[in-house]
């Protein structure tokens, strides 16, 4: 996941160029279009999942008619997004990552068996199982998702835009060191974070409501619901908290990473360093995905199921998404002297490895 990221990142900062964008100017446009395409279902599905998720949270907490909060949430998001400068707004979504702390907090009120935690975790019981290698299909794909490339590499080409000092590492190399390294710091922790946090979700779920009997749970609503006579309302309370925050912090990434993907292909302007005027394209896309979001919602979908699925089409696409990044990010024609290094290389092809051959076994076990 790591060494997936930093190529990406590194991909928009030396080119001063979208992941996109590159894809389209070096491979067949028709490539391109498979994957803005797949990008686009899997983000607004997504999106669908997260605001109703939120929304059926704050209805918890405080009560209140939950298709107004799906249709709120949507707004407040598009609103942030297209008006809010975009150095204020990043910094705006980093505090907000502070939300996934709830998640770690509900594991340490709970009574977890660690013994039992690290046994597992250490020595996990594998199978060959369809049902499991799609569930492994799903964690890979919402781990390694493509959105989070597509958002890595416009994220290293907006801060050129904000910052016209910044210039593409192929223009101006002096200012790699410090760049590179900052990429390398900012990548690395952040995905160590995110896949702590991930863990202890896991550990939160599996401690409380599987040990408990509760495997067909519908929404996270319910997933909430029920962790309030097994954990307390404290737990219950800052699980439907952390439910609203990664959600608002979740939103607008995934809408800004497709408008990013559908401006990329088409090679109109995108970015939110730029106004709406400017782009309109980029923030039309963006009011589209979460307007379709919102009325998904009113087809009462499962958010649960969405989301599941929507992991195993980003786990799908992701395969030769990071097979195009690994080819760009090794090229000298496009990276000049900033190619990855030989470690960094060596886990992005494993990785895009592991993930085709834990796709093709998913597919072959529905077959068998």
């Amino acid at each position: 996941m790591s060494a997936i990221q930093e190529a990406s990142a590194k991909i928009g900062r030396v080119t001063g160029k979208g992941l996109a964008t590159n894809i389209v100017q070096t491979f067949p446009r028709w490539m391109a279009y498979v994957v803005c395409l797949l990008l686009l279902i899997a983000n607004t599905i997504n999106i669908a999942a997260d605001l109703g998720a939120m929304a059926a949270a704050l209805k918890l907490l405080v009560g209140g008619p939950q298709l107004v909060y799906v249709i709120g949430f949507g707004v407040v998001s598009g609103v942030l997004i297209t008006f809010v400068s975009y150095e204020r707004y990043a910094n705006l979504l980093k505090w907000m990552c502070l939300s996934l702390f709830a998640y770690v907090a509900t594991v340490f009120v709970v009574d977890l068996p660690w013994r039992d935690v690290a046994r597992e975790l250490f020595l996990p019981r594998l199978s060959a199982n369809s049902a499991y290698i799609t569930a492994v299909v799903a964690v890979f794909g919402t781990t390694i998702s493509p959105y989070l490339f597509f958002w890595q590499a416009s994220q290293e080409a907006e801060r050129q835009l904000e910052k016209p000092a910044e210039k593409p590492l192929t223009e101006k190399p002096s200012q790699a060191p410090r760049e590179l390294g900052r990429i390398k710091i900012d990548t690395y922790l952040g995905m160590a974070l995110s896949n702590l946090i991930g863990l202890f979700i896991i550990f939160t779920t599996a401690a409380t409501l599987h040990a408990h009997g509760h495997t067909t749970i519908q929404t996270s609503s319910e997933a909430a619901e029920a962790l309030r006579p097994i954990a307390g309302v404290f737990a219950f309370a800052i699980f439907a908290a952390g439910i609203v925050g990664t959600g608002m912090l979740g939103v607008p990434v995934l809408a800004g990473s497709a408008a990013f993907v559908l401006c990329g292909v088409l090679e109109r302007e995108a970015g939110l360093a730029r106004r709406p005027g400017e782009a309109p394209l980029f923030y039309g896309a963006i009011a589209a995905v979460i307007g379709l979001a919102i009325v998904l919602n009113l087809i009462h979908i499962d958010p649960i199921k969405a989301l599941f699925w929507s992991a195993i089409v980003n786990g799908f696409a992701a395969v030769p998404i990071m097979a195009l990044i690994m080819i760009l990010s090794t090229s000298r024609k496009i990276m000049k002297d900033f190619v990855l290094s030989p470690v960094v290389r060596t886990l992005g092809w494993f990785a895009t490895a592991f993930m085709a051959a834990v796709c093709v076994a998913m597919v072959v076990g529905l077959f068998l």
